[in-house]
């Protein structure tokens, strides 16, 4: 079949841009590999937004909710009714395994789905919405892919009474923390830098600070992990080796975008920022008539671009695929 856009992901962003082409009367199909802001689904069982809750709508669609701060159960309830009501057209649990340009104007989508279904669609323009939550960063270090490191957290109930090693000092490592903590879990927590981090959201650091200085979490600043055994994490400090006991260990490193995605399409990917070459008042990326939306924009600086401001990129290309073209 033939769309006018075919928009890969759907997650705020791609959501968004969605409903921008179909209000300016473009046919379009929404493919996501998981269910709809799969992203947010994977986030922690108790995540609260660093965003209030009207810097997350999307649609003109209002996010009524009774706390200044969403958490992710609220925010998965208000995107599930914005597909809904905007009935946006959208294959779920289908993966895009690759995208080949005939022309300027063709571009041919191919896809799998959960059941080994394999399908192609027709389009003249692609949106790529990916995000990078998908892609954590890897340290690299020897034992990291053992069964009892993880890349994600959800929650901390099944890690009663252990001994837990979380790596890095940033939102996700501190958030991970502290609920392993509230949880009964024995807490170490080592991160490469030399202070708190400043990227850490401003209501949670001091009850954080508070833990560290009760005794309450173990912090280690200017730790570089060596390796992971099956029992325990070997760390450098000033110099030194040193180990703490770990049942489990989260590596809370970040992530970061599928860049060997883009390249296929040809798109070209600054080397020392990530960012994919794209023109930032229409979206449009070096290749023509495929665009970006969404975190993917921001390369490998993912604190640049926020649902908050994401959300707008839909916007953009909507307005670039209807406006006459050279």
């Amino acid at each position: 079949m033939k769309y006018d856009v075919v928009i890969i992901g759907g997650g705020p962003c791609g959501l968004s841009a969605a409903i921008a082409v179909k209000e300016k009367g473009l046919s379009y199909l929404v493919i996501e590999k998981g269910n709809i802001v799969e992203s947010i689904y994977n986030y922690p069982t108790h995540q609260t937004f660093f965003s209030t809750s009207e810097k997350l709508e999307i649609g003109n669609m209002p996010f009524v909710n009774e706390e200044r701060k969403p958490r992710r159960i609220h925010a998965l309830t208000y995107y599930r009714e914005v597909a809904k009501r905007k009935e946006i057209n959208i294959h779920t649990y289908e993966k895009v395994t690759g995208v080949e340009r005939i022309n300027d104007a063709e571009f041919t989508v191919q896809t799998e789905t959960v059941k080994g279904e394999q399908h192609e669609y027709s389009s003249g323009a692609v949106i790529i919405a990916t995000g990078y939550y998908d892609n954590p960063t890897y340290m690299n270090v020897k034992g990291e892919d053992q069964g009892h490191v993880f890349h994600y957290f959800k929650e901390g109930h099944p890690y009663y009474d252990k001994d837990i090693t979380v790596i890095g000092g940033k939102n996700s490592a501190v958030d991970t923390a502290l609920e392993l903590q509230k949880a009964g879990a024995r807490v170490t927590v080592l991160y490469r830098g030399q202070d708190y981090s400043p990227s850490v959201k401003p209501w949670v650091l001091p009850d954080f600070v508070s833990h560290v200085n009760h005794g309450r979490i173990a912090m280690h600043f200017g730790a570089n992990v060596l390796e992971i055994g099956e029992d325990h994490v070997i760390y450098e400090k000033n110099g030194e080796e040193a180990s703490v006991k770990a049942d489990f260990v989260f590596a809370m490193t970040g992530y970061h975008p599928d860049h060997s995605f883009l390249h296929k399409i040809g798109i070209d990917i600054d080397k020392e920022t990530g960012r994919p070459a794209h023109h930032p008042e229409t979206m449009e990326t070096n290749v023509k008539n495929v665009f970006i939306c969404g975190v993917i924009a921001a390369g490998n600086n993912a604190n640049e671009i926020f649902i908050e401001n994401g959300r707008f990129h839909g916007h953009l290309i909507a307005e670039a695929l209807t406006a006459p073209r050279q």
